[in-house]
């Protein structure tokens, strides 16, 4: 091909020679709230408007979206999974989907979302199960001296309360309601994953595998990365192009897009409120969090 010498001065996107695949980076635990200092979260809120940017250029054939999860809320994994579905039906973009360290119970629900899944040999793939956690205060509050008060309307209203004895009614509750959104979840992979699975019984335990394995089982479609499968699809040309949230103040996230940026400026007053009052869910939001990561060694 010849290209005239004005060619470099003209922008990538609208060279004829150049092919742009959008992609959007969606890393961190997925929770409904935002994040804080040095967290990274992703939410519905927070990644729609990159991936409603990325599907929106004109002339890509696909949009690739890196996972790097080990999931979190359902909810927002459903909600997010939905939303690159609905935008790559409307758009008619093959959604390319590539997790990087792990895509694992939300994360990996979100990966199904790609007409094809690509994964490194040593990526953590899987975990299709439901997990919830708490603490146990009861024996401590007592050694320190504190009662606990609860007054409500609707016997029910306090259930698996961690300052108070655990009832076997509670759990076998909590135990249905997991059920159920368990096989939510299974629906959800074998309407995307089709015949491609492997019949497996532990498939849908909880358990989680390599990306050699799980390519094996039919949970991804293929070893390899980024810049490598983009150019084996749409030639020597073509290349990523990363959308990335809107920056803010200092060059911060603005709230609500995936990274927290702690707690706002204001008066030493309200500060200090915000600090007293949401010490303790902040403390328990990374402690959940860690937790997440820590359960795939990283």
């Amino acid at each position: 091909m010849v290209t005239s010498p004005l060619t470099r001065y003209v922008p990538k996107r609208l060279r004829k020679d150049k092919i742009e695949i959008p992609t959007v980076r969606l890393s961190g635990a997925i929770m409904a709230t935002g994040g804080g200092i040095e967290r990274q979260v992703l939410s519905m809120a927070g990644v729609a408007p990159m991936l409603e940017k990325a599907f929106s250029q004109k002339g890509s054939p696909a949009v690739a979206v890196i996972v790097n999860s080990p999931g979190g809320s359902p909810v927002q994994s459903r909600l997010i999974y939905k939303r690159i579905r609905d935008l790559a039906e409307d758009k008619k973009k093959r959604v390319l989907v590539f997790v990087e360290d792990v895509a694992a119970s939300g994360g990996y629900m979100i990966a199904c979302a790609g007409d094809e899944i690509i994964a490194d040999p040593s990526s953590i793939v899987g975990s299709i199960g439901v997990v919830s956690g708490s603490f146990g205060f009861v024996e401590a509050i007592s050694k320190l001296g504190i009662e606990r008060r609860v007054h409500t309307a609707g016997k029910n209203k306090v259930t698996l309360d961690p300052f108070q004895p655990e009832k076997p009614e509670d759990v076998e509750r909590l135990k249905a309601l997991q059920l159920d959104v368990h096989d939510t979840f299974i629906d959800l992979v074998k309407a995307s994953r089709k015949n491609k699975l492997a019949e497996n019984d532990d498939l849908f335990t909880g358990l989680f595998w390599s990306g050699r394995q799980a390519l094996d089982l039919g949970l991804i479609d293929r070893l390899g990365d980024l810049h490598s499968v983009v150019r084996e699809l749409y030639g020597e040309k073509a290349e990523p192009k990363l959308y990335t949230p809107k920056t803010g103040f200092l060059g911060r996230t603005k709230p609500g897009v995936g990274v927290g940026v702690g707690i706002e400026l204001g008066s030493q007053a309200g500060m200090g409120e915000a600090i007293g009052a949401g010490v303790v869910d902040r403390i328990h939001a990374l402690a959940e969090e860690r937790a997440l990561w820590g359960r795939y060694g990283l």
